[in-house]
């Protein structure tokens, strides 16, 4: 099994239409179903059900598309680290992130390190900290910003300066808004929003293990997902705040929780694993620009003080 044909499959899943698949990866449609075939033939297993217009996965199929998928994203990091080794203006980096305020930092942290890795691309993908861990271990990622304390026995980690507030976000004129700021009573009865990491984590804490006496409407994993619902008058969602727009020309509106919580977040990757040169370049630069706003922020103390 070679990966161009794991390749072809993976397109022809996505297109669930043979003559697509064909046309994006530039072959004939007759050599794309020989190369099926060959494959259906070495797993003894039929992979997809044809249908009139289209065809779908089996259950077997779906099987070796999670595995394919997984397969192919670690292929593409092993040719990436090594020719990056080559490369002293760039190289690739994979990034898992959580949303948080301190995506902003590792996003100055990049654009400082391009001043001098011109050639730096930078691949992405968003998540809750159990799928950026289950990355990170496969080796698929090679940084995780995450919003959960890390496995010290798993993981390196820096702890980043920027903390995220959690707030209720709501319609404007909901007598709510009134408040500075709500309780635990407050959010009693009210259809909530909320992530399943979050809601099960700081909320739980936070309502001293008492979130059976909330109403969870659904988990939602993107904020922006939960704030359309919001705005449709079908709930409240429970958020970092900045995540959502709650801006003078929005609709909604935030409101902290009280007491205060608040969420520290972390750059972690895997232990034992070998750190690629432009990743230790990377590491630098953020160590650099953490140090940078810590003392930034005592200076800010010492001064209210």
């Amino acid at each position: 099994m070679d990966f161009t044909t794991l390749r072809y499959f993976v397109e022809i899943a996505r297109e669930e239409n043979m003559t697509r698949a064909a046309n994006r990866l530039h072959i004939t449609q007759s050599a794309l179903s020989k190369r099926l075939a060959s494959l259906e033939e070495r797993l003894d297993t039929k992979l997809f059900r044809r249908r009139s217009f289209s065809i779908e996965l089996t259950d077997e199929g779906r099987r070796l598309y999670e595995r394919a998928q997984e397969l192919l994203q670690l292929h593409d990091k092993i040719e990436s680290e090594f020719r990056d080794l080559h490369e002293p203006l760039g190289g690739t980096l994979a990034f898992g992130m959580a949303e948080a305020r301190s995506v902003e930092l590792v996003a100055k942290t990049v654009r400082r390190l391009k001043e001098s890795a011109p050639k730096l691309l930078c691949r992405i993908e968003s998540g809750d900290t159990a799928l950026m861990t289950m990355l990170l271990e496969k080796g698929i990622l090679d940084f995780g910003l995450v919003v959960e304390e890390p496995d010290p026995r798993k993981f390196h980690a820096i702890e980043l300066p920027a903390k995220d507030r959690w707030v209720l976000i709501l319609p404007k004129d909901h007598p709510l808004a009134q408040k500075p700021a709500l309780t635990f009573r407050d959010l009693q009865g009210l259809p909530l929003f909320c992530s399943a990491q979050g809601w099960h984590g700081d909320i739980d804490r936070w309502s001293g293990g008492r979130t059976d006496e909330l109403s969870l409407e659904s988990h939602v994993t993107l904020p922006t997902n939960g704030a359309f619902f919001v705005r449709e008058g079908l709930g409240f969602l429970l958020s970092f705040e900045g995540l959502v727009d709650t801006g003078e020309t929005s609709s909604l509106t935030c409101r902290p929780l009280d007491p205060p919580l608040t969420a520290h977040s972390y750059l972690v990757w895997r232990r034992n694993a070998t750190v690629t040169p432009i990743a230790e370049r990377f590491l630098a630069v953020l160590r650099e620009l953490v140090t940078q706003e810590k003392t930034v922020d005592d200076l800010e103390k010492g001064t209210k003080k």
